[in-house]
């Protein structure tokens, strides 16, 4: 099939969004590229498709479990084989895994850069047919980049074992150095750089500075129809802030990496399927979600950099239609920032007190456990050391930095089971043990054969309601088949995780270098006071302020947020002046919605146009009712 054609066929698409085409092109051409598309600009299908018009396997690397967890259940539900292999599997199922990528038809393999490092995965990769090598959320390889991880630094060591295989390194937001540091490290040869400009035709930036925060927050939701994003700091604000939101009539639920995986699952569903209108949530929401009618973004509290806080204010309107991205800020709120940024710096001396404790915690000797993976409780751990939580993650994230551990908050994963038997000796096993023989014919009927070379997702209670047992029963049996190493039974894990991605170290002499610790404290500082100076500033166009930041030169300003439009009111005080009379007028005819409003005069200058609603509904001539409609007071 042509691209164009698997496009349809898989995501239903009938046309590519520039530049995806000519980055499929260029890969299918054998070159390296580095592509650098805004959230939301498509960046899977840039190496999914060229992978699925070759013979072989598409490496992926990404730095995120549960963005692998995320795509890898997105291919298989179109019908795509996929697999991800990280730290919180079972050995035997990462031994199976990679053994199915190099004998079975999987298409996507899905790994951490730590993985790259083990001798399992070094020994099985030279015996896979790699098509393509795609290393996603590539600014992490970079040091002067907001996210940098040190085991990207190793990925270029794939080029020896696949000499001949393209690379594609794919992000978001990356500035000048950071995108030619991606080249370098990656040891990229002449690659092809693609860069979507960063401007976003139809999502407007907003800043609102107000005494009352939730005051705001509720304006700019009663004015913005439709799905919306709201971003607060703490898993306690989400709460607090849903409930505030819910008693003044907005359907509102919240989104924190503590959450169950079900509880998870199922908000996240409501919202995506528009039972739910409002999200509020820290930063674990929105990676990976596809949801392209969201109208606003909102920010509570400030970003610690902006490229976090573009990708983040970018999950709004996907879909092309006007959209937009506010920050609310008191003025104590560029302070707290301040506070939050030197709270992320902790001393080395406190790095090595944490990391002798986790050592403590898991018994751990010097020299062992690399790539294991441990549940973790952060609360109980502080209790056991008497330690703060908000000293401690700030540190582990710290630790994560410099490539020593990785502390994984959101982890979930499904009961899982493989049968260590072949066919021939599970029967003499059944006939030997008759009370066993129930519960494996029982599995083998809801599951299949799949069992014998795969680690399977089950459901305990899908297995109990068929043998009419209780849960605990079915648990206990399969315990029993596990202990007599007849089958791998791995119950469902939901626990947060610290991976140690290196063999532990002596505490005393952690492999941190003193001058890039402080040179990585410089870099987060500035990144800091960048973003500080986009939410202060009001005399620049904030998207021209973002474009500047991604070292993208433009003389030209976006005219639709708050900066631009505050100065286009100075300069058309007639033209607002007809609008609020037509739209006085037309309301005293019939209520209309804010669309039909817009069609009857038809503006010249929409976004002015929108800006005088909004005045008018602040200023009480008009409102909205509860089905958005708009009537004259």
């Amino acid at each position: 099939m042509t691209s164009l054609e698997i496009l349809s066929k898989y995501w239903g698409h009938a046309q590519f969004r520039s530049p995806q085409e000519e980055i499929i092109e260029a890969v299918l051409a054998k070159r390296d590229v580095v592509a650098i598309l805004p959230t939301g600009g498509g960046k899977s299908v840039c190496f999914q498709i060229p992978a699925l018009m070759q013979d072989g396997i598409c490496l992926v690397i990404t730095p995120l479990i549960a963005l692998m967890q995320d795509q890898v259940k997105q291919l298989k539900q179109l019908g795509i084989p996929a697999v991800a292999v990280h730290a919180g599997m079972h050995h035997r199922e990462i031994d199976i895994t990679l053994d199915n990528c190099v004998y079975g038809n999987i298409k996507f393999l899905y790994l951490s850069p730590e993985r790259l490092q083990t001798d399992l995965f070094k020994a099985r990769v030279i015996k896979m047919n790699v098509c393509l090598v795609a290393i996603d959320e590539a600014h992490c390889i970079s040091q002067w980049g907001y996210d940098f991880r040190p085991p990207y630094l190793k990925i270029a060591d794939l080029r020896e074992r696949k000499p001949g295989v393209p690379f594609i390194a794919l992000t978001a937001s990356a500035t000048k150095l950071v995108k030619d540091d991606i080249a370098e490290k990656l040891t990229l040869s002449a690659p092809k750089v693609f860069q979507k400009s960063f401007a976003r035709d139809n999502l407007s930036f907003v800043v609102r500075k107000t005494e009352t925060k939730e005051k705001k927050l509720l304006e700019v939701l009663r004015k913005v129809p439709g799905a919306a994003i709201v971003y607060v700091r703490s898993r306690k604000s989400t709460a607090l802030l849903a409930a505030m939101l819910s008693r003044n009539g907005f359907s509102s639920t919240f989104y924190h990496a503590g959450l169950t995986y079900q509880e998870r699952t199922v908000r996240q569903e409501e919202w995506i399927s528009n039972k739910i209108r409002v999200m509020v949530a820290t930063n674990a929401f929105g990676m990976g979600i596809n949801k392209p009618d969201v109208r606003v973004v909102v920010h509570m509290d400030l970003p610690e950099n902006l490229e976090s806080y573009y990708q983040e204010a970018g999950r709004a309107g996907r879909d092309g239609k006007r959209s937009y991205a506010a920050i609310i800020i008191h003025e104590v709120d560029v302070q707290a920032l301040q506070n939050k940024v030197l709270q992320s710096q902790p001393e080395i001396n406190y790095l090595k007190k944490i990391y002798q404790a986790l050592a403590n915690q898991f018994q751990i000797a010097e020299g062992s456990s690399q790539g294991e993976s441990y549940d973790f409780d952060l609360e109980t751990f502080c209790k056991k050391f008497n330690v703060k939580s908000t000293e401690v993650y700030p540190a582990l994230k710290k630790l994560e930095e410099f490539g020593l551990l990785e502390f994984n908050e959101s982890f979930y994963r499904p009961s899982l089971l493989h049968i260590s038997f072949d066919k021939k000796k599970l029967y003499e096993f059944q006939v030997a043990n008759a009370r066993f023989d129930v519960v494996i014919k029982a599995l083998l009927r809801l599951y299949g054969g799949e069992l014998y070379t795969d680690f399977t997702p089950i459901s305990e209670s899908q297995i109990a309601k068929m043998l009419k047992q209780s849960m605990a029963t079915v648990k206990l049996e399969l315990e029993q088949l596990h202990n007599l190493q007849v089958i791998v039974y791995e119950p469902v894990n939901e626990s947060p995780k610290i991976i140690f991605v290196l063999a532990r170290q002596d505490a005393e002499r952690l492999p941190i270098d003193k001058k890039e610790y402080d040179r990585r404290r410089e870099l987060h500082l500035s990144k800091m006071e960048a973003m500080k100076k986009y939410a202060e500033q009001d005399h620049q166009c904030r998207m021209q302020v973002i474009q500047e930041y991604f070292d993208e030169v433009t003389y030209s300003t976006c005219g639709t947020c708050d900066v631009c439009i505050s100065k286009r009111k100075k300069e058309n005080l007639a033209m607002l002046k007809d609008y609020e009379q037509q739209i006085l007028y037309l309301l005293k005819q019939k209520p209309m919605t804010v669309e039909d409003l817009e069609t009857a005069v038809d503006p010249v200058e929409k976004e002015l146009f929108i800006e005088v609603v909004r005045e008018m509904v602040d200023s009480a001539k008009i409102a909205y009712d509860e089905f958005w409609v708009l009537r004259r007071i």
